[in-house]
């Protein structure tokens, strides 16, 4: 009876090991897509109210027209990078997992 039990239990915890494995990818997947939509949020942002003020309006000298029309050319720059980061690192998160899932 005791070995039977034992038994199961050995048969069932690969399975187990891989359900935690998966919920650990999926918390590592979400904190990446987090991470990068505040980043996509306060990046941009930040950077265009203080690039107008600081950059343009204060050390270059520029107009309140021109300062707006650069400081969002620097926020859609910013879009793109944080974008093109996110998708670097979600194709090296997922070579990651499949590589991990195909070792066993």
């Amino acid at each position: 009876m005791q070995k039977q039990v034992l038994a199961d239990v050995y048969r069932e915890t690969p399975s187990v090991l891989v359900h935690f494995r998966n919920e650990g990818s999926l918390t590592s997947t979400l904190r990446t897509l987090l991470f990068f939509t505040a980043l996509m949020i306060l990046l941009p942002v930040g950077l265009y109210f203080s690039s107008k003020a600081y950059v343009f309006e204060g050390t270059l000298g520029m107009s309140n027209r021109d300062s707006y029309f650069y400081a969002a050319i620097v926020a859609v720059v910013t879009v793109h990078v944080v974008l093109a980061l996110f998708v670097y690192v979600a194709w090296n998160e997922g070579s990651r997992q499949w590589r991990e899932g195909k070792q066993d």
